[in-house]
């Protein structure tokens, strides 16, 4: 045992021990060469704060959006990196992930200012050490300081269990901050996921309009593509948007670094496997009441961790790459553009157009024949539009064909070919699966299917006579899973199976309040609600999750306050749950209303959605179909306003048009009021317009006010 008992952090500690135990000379030359150059050397990093890092971003954002062409590389990054505002604003984008809170410029300290200029500094030299535990240049506000002996086999076991370093999720931060703007114009519009303004709920609204009348479905499976992308791959792709060497050079040493075995996610998916073998009983046990230290962030709530057990198969799936971590989404939408352009290529070809068909007759960017009811689609006459249509949600793919079942073949067999020839993987046929709308494609834990319907049609025949005939046609039905939701319930351990959606305790509220349940359980209730939003079925999925969080809390309130059975908490807190259950229980508690008018207790809000009439309906507004996010739309429509030929366009047409503007007609106004000292012939028209409208609404007024004295 080493009797050395330092006061400081416990990485300088570890490089302390390492000194001691001499276990790696290589790791101290380094360490040495980083401590040869003494903080005072550094220039102040207050003098190097001069600009806005929110403006600096901004400005890259429109500056990649109004290129000419954005497929050419980007020439230049380095030049962001040596600005310091950027790496204060990573800096906090970091903390605010560590910590849980935003720190803003002016709290953070000098040191921690100093530590990352040196951590600068290193990033800029031509040789920069990821997942480095044992030399940092900046270390995590909330990592504790350690002032304990340890032993060379803790040491040991510390080093290799250290979790990545504050200092790499800070350059992570940076990078992120200036490759998602130079790569998001490139992107595709089918790409929805990992990127800012698209979700999940765009897919499912693109699905809905975009989607009907196709018959075969292929979904692929791009995760054994996208999981071993090689180094090689990932840096050719980014050369195409990028030409920067230094920030090619640190995504590539990020990629080659070998990273350590304890800190790899495959150890915590060996965990979580390991926890779900243990029994309950030992589950119990290690369920202890936590006390936080003081800086320790709060852990996210019931509502939320039980939400994220929601989350689909396509979505909780995150890639990692070396020690690209938070980079590693923004590389796998890099790489798989290559596939969206590939395909977008393949969609312009397939397409046919029929004149017998009723829609698409003319050009791929025609929508359906009625655009009121985008979803009918017929499916009369002798020889159908060919058409094919996809969507990509991080590695999954989704393709509609509106053709032959050979058709998705050879296109099943073009693609793993495609993967083979650019990636240097293959997939396996299980991967793509070729599916009929009939049986109900499953996506996002939504079923795509289609309903026949028979509507009436009315038109009027030779001789003025209006026929009425019987139609044929499907709509198409994008429905929530209700099954992979029992199957989400039952992992949260709140209905007994999947066949046996009985429900049970909520177990983890056990020592929570009536008010503090309830709240939580709402605010899940409302994320659950606002999830199935375009589900067709969402009455029917959220009233059953209404009804299993409901019932959860009725047997864990009889089971708290020992009253036996659900009926019993039901008729002394009604259905919702909203009457207090400690006042009835109890005789010697206090009247809950008197502790609720002196503010000693919470006000209970009742579950919500306890009857079905208080479920909101489907979303069923239309989703354009060049559907852009706000913030490129107001970025394109930016970049237009500052060109100067469009702006003197749009002038000459205003003027033209004799239309003016709000700002012409008040600087009119004040430029004859001051310098010719009188008023237009223009501003009195408008002022006595104004005064003939405050007339009328004044004698108006007064009517309304002699006929309410006369009644």
């Amino acid at each position: 045992m080493l009797s050395l008992k330092p006061l400081l952090p416990l990485p300088h500690y570890l490089l302390l021990s390492l000194r001691i135990t001499t276990l790696s000379s290589s790791v101290v030359s380094r360490h040495q060469q980083h401590q040869q150059r003494p903080s005072e050397e550094l220039p102040n990093p207050y003098d190097l704060m001069k600009e806005d890092p929110i403006q600096v971003c901004s400005d890259l954002w429109v500056r990649c959006f109004s290129r000419p062409d954005p497929h050419l590389p980007f020439p230049n990054l380095t030049g962001f990196l040596k600005k310091f505002d950027l790496w204060v604003l990573a800096y906090q984008r970091a903390c605010a992930h560590h910590t849980g809170s935003f720190p803003p410029k002016n709290a953070i300290h000098l040191p921690h200012l100093r530590s990352l200029l040196a951590l600068q500094r290193a990033a800029l030299s031509p040789n920069y050490t990821w997942g480095a535990s044992t030399h940092l240049l900046l270390r995590s506000p909330a990592e504790p300081p350690s002032t304990r002996p340890i032993s060379r086999r803790k040491f040991l076991a510390l080093l290799a269990s250290a979790p990545p370093p504050f200092q790499d999720r800070v350059l992570q931060e940076l990078l992120l901050l200036l490759l998602e703007p130079v790569f998001e114009p490139r992107f595709s519009p089918r790409s929805h996921a990992f990127r800012p303004g698209r979700s999940a709920h765009t897919v499912l609204r693109t699905i809905r309009s975009n989607f009907a009348g196709y018959l075969w479905f292929l979904k692929a499976d791009l995760s054994a593509v996208s999981d071993n992308f090689s180094p090689g791959v990932i840096i050719s792709c980014l050369k195409k948007g990028v030409s920067d060497r230094k920030i090619l050079g640190l995504i590539k040493s990020a990629l080659r670094q070998p990273v350590r075995v304890g800190s790899s996610p495959a150890d915590e998916a060996v965990d979580r496997l390991a926890k779900k073998r243990m029994k309950r009983k030992m589950l119990r046990k290690s369920r202890k009441k936590k006390v936080l230290k003081e800086d320790e962030p709060k852990p996210d709530p019931y509502w939320l961790r039980a939400f994220f057990g929601f989350a689909p198969d396509e979505a909780a799936r995150v890639p990692n790459y070396g020690h690209c971590r938070i980079l590693s989404p923004l590389l796998v939408n890099v790489c798989l553009t290559e596939l969206d352009t590939w395909m977008e290529d393949r969609i312009a070809r397939y397409f046919r157009p029929s004149k017998l068909d009723s829609i698409w007759t003319d050009s791929i960017a025609d929508d359906c024949h009625n655009p009121a009811w985008p979803e009918f689609v017929p499916t009369s006459g002798r020889e159908k539009t060919r058409r094919m249509d996809c969507i990509r949600y991080g590695s999954h793919l989704l393709i509609g064909i509106r053709g032959p079942r050979e058709d998705a073949v050879e296109l099943r067999k073009d693609l793993i070919e495609f993967c083979e020839s650019k990636y240097g993987l293959r997939l396996e046929n299980s991967n793509i699966e070729i599916e009929h709308i009939t049986r109900g494609i499953e996506f996002l834990d939504h079923v795509i299917c289609r309903r026949v319907m028979h509507p009436t049609l009315r038109y009027t025949a030779t001789g003025g006579t209006i026929v009425s005939e019987k139609g044929v046609g499907t709509l198409l039905s994008v429905t929530a899973s209700l099954q992979r939701c029992i199957s989400r319930f039952r992992h949260l351990e709140l209905v007994k199976g999947d066949k046996d959606p009985e429900p049970l305790p909520c177990t983890p509220m056990l020592y929570a309040g009536q008010a503090h349940t309830n709240s939580q359980m709402n605010k899940f209730l409302e994320t659950m609600a606002d999830w199935y939003r375009y589900a067709d079925n969402r009455k029917k999925v959220v009233g059953f999750c209404a009804y299993v969080i409901r019932s959860s809390l009725a047997k864990l309130y009889a089971a708290r306050y020992r009253l036996k059975s659900r009926a019993k908490v039901y008729k002394i807190a009604s259905r919702d749950l909203s009457h207090p259950l400690r006042e009835s229980a109890r005789n010697d508690a206090p009247e809950y209303s008197d502790l609720l008018r002196m503010g000693l207790v919470d006000a209970i809000e009742g579950v919500q959605f306890s009857h079905m009439s208080l479920i909101p309906s489907c979303d069923y507004t239309p989703f354009p179909r060049n559907w852009v996010p706000d913030h490129e739309r107001i970025l394109h429509e930016y970049v237009r306003l500052r060109d100067p030929k469009f702006f003197c366009e749009l002038h000459k047409s205003v003027n033209r048009n004799e239309l003016r503007s709000p700002q012409d007609a008040i600087s009119e106004i004040v430029w004859d009021y001051k310098i010719c000292g009188v008023w237009s012939k223009k501003s009195l028209g408008i002022i006595k317009e104004q005064e003939n409208d405050e007339n009328n609404t004044n004698g108006d007024r007064s009517f309304l006010l002699k006929e309410s004295i006369a009644l």
